[in-house]
Order: structure tokens, then C-alpha cells, then sequence
């Protein structure tokens, strides 16, 4: 019995030493940054600016890597598939992390029991744009236009009859609006900032609750339309089952990373409105944005084989 004791004392003071010594000496190798949708979108805007500032936190390099595919469920299940060292992370918006296990039949992943959340960056508006030819150039002349004429115009919006084009990515996506090819796109505006800028492209409206400080003469949709709202929100995930030293380890960096001012103007210039949330009230958003989800889901009937 004392034998059993002594070895069972043993074996755990060795697994607590380990472990100790396996976050000492974390990261042993560049930690990876797997962003599942393709480059060019606003969670690839930010998880590459991210990337860059945890890179000057953490000693070693950090990378991003896309792995699109499935509505982003091909790189989330590879990184809930991933060795638990925390060498490989999740940067997600909440459409695949809270949504996609509602949509699909088989996500391949759970979002609470696979996963552990590090940091909530922030939050994104979608933004309606069109090509500079479109007829309507505000949104009250937009929603007059697609009323009248429903089922004319190519793309999605809510509350109006129109034809929707998927696209694989946002880059593709603006590539044929730009050109012409599909009149309007409903995007977030990090993935689109640089289009407006240059002209290329004409925004409409922002889905945010008010205006967005970068397109301050751009009005919030829901000033025309009570009562819309809609945001998606970016953070940081390991995978469940990485020991509790590192998930702290990369807390405490994703806190100075998204304390320093520089890393503050860039995302705040993205269009990206700040979170300031602990791991803990990240963790209870995303269960709320489950359950949400789920119950929105089951009343329209929407699925995903």
C-alpha cells in the first residue's frame, strides 16, 4: 500500500514537473496561427496583425496559415485535431464558431468541448456595397430599388428578394463586383476598407447598431431599417486539452498585444471596435451566440448536409 503511495506521489510531482517545464520552455518551435477562411477576409486582416504582434510577445516566430474550406470548418477541426501544445491556434469569427454547429449536420468539431478561448479581439460590421455603377448610391434609394424590382439584382440582404451568388472568399467576391460581373456584396468592412477608399467601391450601408468611425458618412442600416444589427466577432482559441501553464502564457500575451497602442490604431483602423473581455466573458459569449444561433436556426429550417 505504501508502495502504491510513494508511486503514485512520484508520478505526479514528475507530470507537475513536466508540465512546468513544458511552459517554461514554451513556444519550442513556431506557433501557427490557423485562420479557416481564405486570405483576404477580415478575420485573415486581423489574425495576420495579431500574428505579427504575438510574434513580438512571444519568443519565437508566429505565423498565419489559411485553411479554408467548409464555412471554415476544415480549419477549425484541424487545429481541434492538433497536438495539445498550443503551437497550434484558432483565430475565428463567430459566424463558423457559433453558427456553423448549428447549420451543419456535421461540423466535425464542437465549439465548447474542442476548444478553449484565449482572447476576444473584437468586433466587425458587415457593410452593403455596390459597384460605383449601380444605380442607388444610399440606402434609402437601395431599398426603394430592390423593393421594386425583387429577384433583379444578384446577392443577399435581409428583408429584400435578391439572388445569391456564393463565393469561396471575400477576394473573390470583390474581384466581380469591382469588375461588374454581380452589382452589391454584403461584407465585413475590414475585407472591403481598402475598395472604399480607392473608389472602387460604393458603401452603402454598415450593419452595425450606429455608424463605424471610419465610414462615419456611411449610415448604420438600421436607420433606415428599426431595429437591424449585426456584427461578428474575432478572437483567439486553443485547442482543449493544452495544459493550463500555456493557455495562461498565451493569455497573458494576448493581453499586452491588445493593450499597446499601436496594435489599438491599427485594428481600430480596420474598422474593428475593440473587445474588453477576460477569457471567462469570452467564453460566456460564445455560449450565448450558441444557443442564440441554435434557436434561430431550428425556426428556419436551415441546414447543411
Amino acid at each position: 500500500m505504501q508502495r502504491r503511495f510513494i508511486a503514485t506521489l512520484a508520478a505526479t510531482l514528475l507530470a507537475l514537473g513536466t508540465a512546468s517545464a513544458s511552459a517554461n520552455d514554451y513556444p519550442s518551435k513556431p506557433v501557427t496561427v490557423i485562420v479557416p477562411q481564405a486570405a483576404g477576409g477580415s478575420n485573415d486582416i486581423v489574425g495576420r496583425l495579431i500574428a505579427q504582434k504575438l510574434g513580438e510577445t512571444l519568443p519565437g516566430a508566429v505565423v498565419v496559415e489559411n485553411r479554408p474550406g467548409a464555412g471554415g470548418n476544415i480549419g477549425t477541426v484541424y487545429v481541434a485535431k492538433a497536438p495539445k501544445d498550443g503551437h497550434t491556434l484558432l483565430m475565428t469569427i463567430s459566424s463558423a464558431q457559433a453558427i456553423n454547429p448549428a447549420v451543419y449536420k456535421n461540423p466535425g468539431f464542437d465549439p465548447v468541448k474542442d476548444f478553449t478561448p484565449l482572447a476576444l479581439v473584437g468586433s466587425v460590421p458587415n457593410v452593403l456595397v455596390v459597384n460605383p455603377a449601380f444605380p442607388a448610391k444610399n440606402l434609402a434609394d437601395f431599398l426603394k430599388l430592390v423593393k421594386a424590382n425583387p429577384g433583379k439584382y444578384p446577392y443577399a440582404s435581409a428583408g429584400v428578394k435578391l439572388q445569391h451568388i456564393p463565393y469561396k472568399g471575400v477576394a473573390p467576391a470583390m474581384t466581380d463586383v469591382i469588375g461588374g460581373q454581380v452589382p452589391m456584396a454584403f461584407t465585413s468592412l475590414p475585407s472591403v476598407l481598402q475598395h472604399l477608399k480607392a473608389g472602387r467601391l460604393v458603401a452603402i450601408g454598415v450593419s452595425s447598431p450606429s455608424r463605424s468611425p471610419v465610414l462615419p458618412d456611411v449610415p448604420a442600416i438600421g436607420e433606415q431599417v428599426p431595429g437591424y444589427s449585426g456584427t461578428l466577432w474575432v478572437g483567439l482559441f486553443a485547442a482543449r486539452g493544452t495544459p493550463p501553464e500555456i493557455e495562461g502564457r498565451l493569455q497573458d500575451a494576448m493581453k499586452k498585444v491588445l493593450a499597446a497602442s499601436d496594435t489599438q490604431e491599427k485594428l481600430q483602423a480596420q474598422g474593428v471596435e475593440l473587445a474588453n473581455a477576460t477569457p471567462a466573458q469570452f467564453a460566456a459569449l460564445l455560449q450565448e451566440d450558441i444557443t442564440r444561433w441554435a434557436r434561430i436556426v431550428k425556426e428556419s429550417g436551415a441546414t447543411i448536409d
